[in-house]
């Protein structure tokens, strides 16, 4: 019998008629838009895939990935980072985002909602991000040092004639010195003695203090501003920021891309960065760098993935989105090697070394390779300033979401849910 049919049946004598009704209350999909609209939410879909394309590109695309290739055997290095990219970069990326999609909270709470016992993987991933404030924002403060230093005449980095140089620099392009240093002494080159002792001041010794930087003490508090009038009203403020954060270090990418590519030796770089090396592939560290870059790349079990995707809409479709973004990170990182070993290139030629003796990573490249090789081009003070702007947008979107997810957990409305009342204040 049908169900209209059940229902218009006449009842049996002595029962009492109960009308059908379906069972009133919101469906989880309702639940969910509902906890969106009261935690916030993306206006569109842009705002969430150029919050995201801001979080997981940052300086490690610029500055870590080109140089893991041309250590690991150049080309052959694709065929490591490509497995770990399918089998685990984008199905956990998308597991993350999709968790926060689907239960509109945060890495914290969404766990405790998928199982209680999971709970401890979001408090962890808090924790994770906890360190990465600390540390990351100060290479923002030597970004921005950098950057106001080259507003200047001269780059300060470019001769030994300044009260920070020893007697051993010299200037290898001018071939002066600072001091009577011969030939057979250990000598530094200026923009090395810049960085340890202008800039970070570097003690003798561990048990050796040193002064307060008060320049790096106030670029940090500027940083700090900055990151906090990013998220300062959630994503409302942030997905209007994120237009030009995420944004314009793709221009100066760009930039630098044409500007590397026409430098004079660019193409034994470039050479350099892609020539493949299968034998490498033998090399279980190999292996380990391919799949530590894409974990640490896509801000796996960081939980921003998870915050960021918590704003969406309950029916986005996450799983194209995570495609596209893992694609866009990766393809990012392949573009700067090109502008990193177009300009190693350029310099191995100038200074008639080879390229393996120019060649760094980490901030060795961005605070001394780098402005060593734009003291060797035309308009220094522009391709200067130019690229450490690009440094600072690239950090400032990785900065700003983890500080954004810190907040939020940190919220005592939040923290209720994870924690005893009596372990919280006021209770």
């Amino acid at each position: 019998m049908a169900a209209d049919d059940r229902k218009l049946a006449a009842p049996k004598e002595g029962l009492p008629v109960v009308p059908w009704a379906p069972e009133e209350g919101p469906r989880p999909d309702q639940e969910a838009q509902d906890q969106v609209k009261d935690r916030g939410q993306w206006n569109n879909k842009m705002e969430f895939v150029l919050s995201v394309a801001g979080e997981i590109i940052g300086l490690g695309n610029v500055w870590r990935f080109p140089y893991l290739c041309y250590k690991n055997g150049g080309g052959a290095f694709f065929i490591p980072y490509f497995i770990f990219f399918f089998s685990c970069g984008i199905p956990v990326f998308f597991l993350e985002v999709a968790l926060g999609q689907y239960t509109s909270q945060g890495s914290v709470t969404a766990w405790r909602k998928i199982c209680p016992l999971l709970q401890g993987i979001g408090l962890a991933s808090v924790v994770i991000e906890a360190y990465l404030n600390i540390y990351y924002i100060i290479i923002l403060a030597w970004a921005l040092f950098y950057l106001f230093s080259s507003f200047t005449s001269e780059l300060p980095w470019t001769t030994c004639a300044h009260s920070w140089n020893t007697e051993h620099c010299m200037d290898f392009l001018n071939h002066s010195t600072a001091g009577t240093t011969g030939p057979s002494e250990n000598v530094t080159s200026p923009v090395m003695e810049f960085w340890e002792r202008r800039v970070l001041s570097i003690s003798p010794g561990i048990q050796h203090l040193g002064g307060l930087r008060w320049e790096l003490a106030l670029c940090l508090l500027l940083a700090w501003i900055i990151c906090y009038f990013c998220i300062w009203k959630g994503v409302k403020i942030t997905g209007k920021v994120v237009y030009f954060t995420a944004t314009f270090p793709y221009l100066m990418l760009v930039i630098l891309l044409v500007r590397g590519v026409t430098l004079p030796g660019a193409y034994e770089g470039i050479i350099y960065y892609l020539k493949p090396d299968l034998l490498r592939l033998k090399d279980p560290q190999v292996w380990m760098d391919a799949g530590t870059q894409i974990f640490f790349s896509f801000a796996i079990c960081q939980g921003c993935l998870t915050a960021l995707g918590s704003y969406n809409k309950y029916h986005n479709n996450c799983y194209r989105d995570s495609i596209a973004l893992c694609f866009l990170n990766s393809g990012t990182s392949f573009v700067a090697g090109f502008v990193v070993f177009s300009i190693l290139g350029f310099m191995s030629r100038e200074q008639g070394v080879p390229i393996s003796e120019v060649a760094e990573s980490g901030p060795g490249l961005a605070f001394i390779a780098f402005p060593k090789a734009v003291t060797m081009m035309p308009l220094s003070q522009l391709w200067s300033c130019l690229f450490f702007i690009m440094l600072i947008f690239l950090g400032l979107d990785s900065q700003a979401a983890p500080e954004e997810r810190a907040a939020g957990a940190s919220d005592p409305r939040h923290l209720s849910h994870v924690l005893p009342d009596r372990a919280l204040p006021g209770h």
